[in-house]
């Protein structure tokens, strides 16, 4: 009987610290706020424009970057981001949109306050197209 406790309580602890460690890895998220002036690329989703809260988690070796539509109907949207680097804090928090003529595509998005900049693939083109800089407002939410 004394046993079959120990063996409760034991599995009892072990399923609630599972339960806590994923709490404990979302905590550690980057979160925050944007506007789109316009409709953007952003690698294969078109994300029209609109105010957005975006979160930047690791999801194995790789991070995910998730779109949610805050104004308007909800739309959401999970990107892969191609890299990730280190950014100082004297960069501004912005997106970097390079001009296609297949439209406008997101290469990058600078978050000083987390101090990372993510990129994002962009489809070669064979003529060269001056690139654009859209900023944007980022708020940092932890």
């Amino acid at each position: 009987m004394k046993s079959i406790r120990k063996f409760a309580y034991a599995a009892a602890l072990t399923l609630s610290a599972l339960n806590f460690a994923p709490s404990l890895a979302s905590a550690q998220e980057a979160a925050g706020t944007f506007t789109l002036g316009h409709e953007v690329h952003w690698q294969n989703a078109v994300v029209p424009a609109g105010k957005y809260r975006f979160t930047i988690g690791s999801n194995g070796t790789a991070e995910m970057l998730t779109l949610r539509k805050l104004s308007g109907s909800e739309t959401r949207f999970m990107l892969l981001v191609n890299n990730e680097e280190a950014s100082g804090p004297s960069e501004l928090s912005q997106l970097v949109v390079v001009s296609r003529s297949s439209g406008n595509f997101v290469s990058t998005m600078q978050l000083p306050e987390f101090g990372m900049t993510l990129h994002f693939a962009v489809p070669a083109e064979t003529r060269e197209v001056a690139q654009t800089v859209a900023t944007t407002t980022a708020s940092a939410a932890r």
